[in-house]
């Protein structure tokens, strides 16, 4: 084979080969194809953002009886009220007494470092101090003879007992006395209050505690109003100390005096007091 053929057959075996389609083989990405495709027409409509509405809820009004206002990881949250505890007669002549003879004295109070006259008068009975919001009331062991009957009597019908007492003396609608709960720690956990009232009928008010997210913001939670008239007994018990803050607000019109009085245990050592964080029933 001369040189000329030789150098052909070469060329033929490393020539590319003819193109017989336009299309491409490669791979097509989503992109592409999605191109191809049609979109149906379609109007887009534009939605204004639901809000969430948040009402404030109406406050509960306690009657007769024993009623379960809350149940949380704490325990059962109970208040009992029994109108008439006391009859009408025997409640004038202690009320009578009670503002006669009671020590009353008024107090200074403290919030945020500021010293205050307490808007109310009080006194204490009882073997052991008791320090509230910043106050210390002395020992006073001298009880009076009406008040040891009305603690025994409170015993005897509810089961519970006391070994101390503060009286509080609200002269007219404008004493009262600021949201708090008797968590104090010497009243250990879950403690037991009896609140016997004399004198003028006012609106003992609650509130729950928010919970943690509502960063202390009052303002949806559940609320309740007793109306406590002269004679009546109420006791809060279970969980209500560590869920719910109470208060007696001043009245826009005018009031006559009005005696209370809040029955409960002082333990000498907190750190001793009763109770494991859980609150046991009661109301009997």
């Amino acid at each position: 084979m001369d040189d000329k053929r030789r150098r052909a057959r070469v060329q033929g075996a490393w020539a590319a080969p003819p193109a017989t389609t336009s299309r491409s083989h490669l791979p097509q990405t989503p992109g592409q194809a999605w191109r191809r495709k049609q979109l149906p027409d379609r109007e887009f409509v534009f939605k204004e953002p639901q809000l969430v509405v948040r009402t404030v809820p109406e406050p509960r009004v306690i009657e007769e009886g024993v009623h379960e206002i809350s149940l949380s990881p704490t325990g059962v949250s109970r208040v009992c009220l029994y109108p008439g505890f006391v009859d009408l007669k025997e409640a004038d002549w202690i009320l009578e007494r009670l503002c006669q003879d009671v020590p009353w004295k008024q107090r200074m109070g403290i919030k945020e470092d500021i010293t205050y006259p307490q808007p109310r008068l009080t006194a204490w009975y009882g073997e052991l101090p008791y320090t509230y919001s910043r106050i210390t009331m002395e020992p006073n062991p001298h009880w009076h003879p009406v008040l040891c009957t009305l603690k025994s009597r409170i015993e005897e019908n509810t089961g519970h007992t006391f070994n101390s007492l503060l009286c509080n003396l609200y002269r007219d609608e404008k004493d009262s006395v600021d949201w708090h709960s008797d968590d104090e720690p010497s009243l250990g956990s879950c403690p037991v209050i009896a609140s016997l009232s004399f004198g003028a009928t006012r609106t003992f008010e609650m509130r729950k505690k928010p919970p943690p997210e509502e960063n202390g913001d009052y303002t949806y939670v559940e609320r309740v109003k007793i109306p406590l008239d002269h004679g009546t007994l109420l006791i809060m018990e279970g969980a209500t100390q560590a869920d719910w803050q109470h208060r007696v607000p001043k009245e826009y019109h005018s009031r006559e005096p009005r005696v209370n009085l809040t029955f409960r245990t002082i333990y000498p050592d907190p750190r001793g007091a009763p109770g494991d964080g859980t609150c046991p029933q009661g109301c009997h």
